[in-house]
């Protein structure tokens, strides 16, 4: 029984260790075209877009169900009741035998040939409407994509701070080793070590608080590319030592206008409506069908006295039929219309302006962040001169401990600007692709 209970602890420690390894953390680099990539195959948020696609491309079925025929069948069977006769003073009544069972059997055919133009513009404002859905979807991915985009390089920011910070935080302990080992010696207060002991702790929670966020940044990676809670992405390296391209203002422009769903989709509204107010012209045209149909029916009860024989009887014509209020009402739907696609063409021209304005921005910004980028070097490297001169002066007892301190948050905070400086080129330059449609 002992050896029975040991082995069941045996494998019950064995399963909860396979289970601790199984939520070890798992590294891996991902590229931004891995996580795009990922995103478009497993993104909820795309989902719905995927559908709408395909109920839009069954909207176009169906509105091409209008160039078939019409087709009605109808069979009955009843019974007919005795029917009575009297003079038209209600005098005079008499009873009018009938035969009881009756049938009825009918099959009438009919196919529009000609409609004004309405099933025509009908099929063409659902394949426009296929065609939105599309960009719909392409405007969503941009959105996704743009989003992970961001979560991507602050994931980057914060992994090169944390590296700058916990190199601040090994100089901090050296120092502080430093002045520890001068107060033995007589040559250093107590003050001067709580100073230091201070910003060391400053930077250690900074550290936790960086560690935190990297947390919450890997989790909503992950939970967008469906991939396991337990991977840890680790971003792309190369990325910052690729050249990325520059072009002017007028080319990101060009790329906005060409290729940005949003005003795809506006050109779209006013294609549609164009089509729309077709159909409200329509209105006034007539409508032609070519029709046939077939009836057979029983007893015959338009005689009197009625007979009681089937009677089968076929048709084929041509049906013309024209809606007279048309000649008072379409003039208001149609000046609705016009309006309609005025306001389209205006929206889309208020878009096109704005998107303009946007990408020069951007662009504006794309250019600074390089200047930026000189700019923080130059800096980083006269920190870090500034806090060897004062390092040095101090170790001599030629500085306070108050200049260390504004030496060491100076060299800290270049380092830091210039991490994330590095980081704004490419944001930058995915913010373009974003807002041109390119993404």
């Amino acid at each position: 029984m002992n050896k029975f209970y040991l082995s069941i602890a045996v494998l019950c420690a064995s399963l909860c260790a396979g289970g601790a390894c199984a939520q070890e953390p798992v590294r891996r680099v991902y590229t931004l075209d891995e996580i795009f990539a990922l995103a478009d195959r497993n993104s909820k948020s795309l989902r719905p877009s995927f559908t709408a696609i395909d109920e839009a491309r069954e909207a176009v079925r169906v509105a091409k169900n209008d160039r078939l025929p019409d087709i009605d069948a109808s069979l009955s069977f009843s019974y007919l009741g005795d029917g009575t006769m009297m003079e038209r003073d209600f005098t005079q009544v008499e009873r009018a035998p009938m035969p009881h069972l009756g049938n009825n059997f009918a099959l009438e055919v009919s196919q529009i040939i000609y409609s004004g133009g309405a099933v025509s513009n009908g099929i063409a404002i659902a394949q426009l409407q296929e065609e939105n859905a599309r960009l719909d979807w392409a405007k969503d991915r941009n959105k996704v994509r743009f989003l992970l985009a961001g979560y991507y390089f602050d994931l980057f920011k914060q992994l090169n701070l944390i590296k700058v910070y916990e190199q601040n935080i090994e100089q901090t302990r050296q120092l502080l080793k430093d002045i520890r080992a001068k107060q033995g010696e007589g040559l250093a207060l107590k003050n001067d070590i709580t100073r230091y002991e201070l910003l060391l702790s400053d930077l250690e929670f900074t550290v936790v608080q960086i560690k935190n966020t990297l947390g919450i940044l890997n989790r909503n990676l992950v939970t967008n590319l469906g991939l396991d809670e337990s991977v840890w992405i680790e971003p792309d390296t190369t990325l910052l030592s690729r050249t990325l391209p520059m072009g002017d203002v007028a080319y990101w422009q060009n790329e906005a206008m060409t290729n940005s769903p949003e005003l795809k989709q506006l050109a779209l509204a006013v294609k549609m409506n164009k089509h729309q107010d077709k159909i409200v012209k329509s209105d006034r045209l007539p409508k032609i069908a070519l029709m046939a149909g077939n009836h057979f029916d029983g007893p015959i009860t338009i005689e009197v006295p009625p007979i009681d024989k089937n009677f089968n009887y076929w048709y084929v014509g041509v049906g013309i039929s024209y809606n007279l209020a048309s000649l008072y009402k379409t003039n208001k739907a149609a000046r609705r219309s016009k309006l309609t696609i005025r306001r389209t063409q205006e929206r889309y021209d208020d878009a096109s302006e704005q998107t303009a304005l946007a990408v020069q921005a951007a662009y504006v910004r794309y250019i600074e962040a390089y200047e930026q980028l000189n700019t923080r070097k130059k800096n980083v490297e006269l920190a870090g001169q500034n806090y060897a001169v004062i390092e040095n002066r101090y170790k001599n007892e030629l500085s306070l401990i108050t200049d260390m301190l504004d030496a060491s948050n100076a060299k800290l905070s270049a380092e830091v600007q210039l991490a994330n400086a590095q980081i704004d080129i490419a944001f930058n330059y995915y913010k373009l692709l974003y807002l041109t449609g390119t993404l």
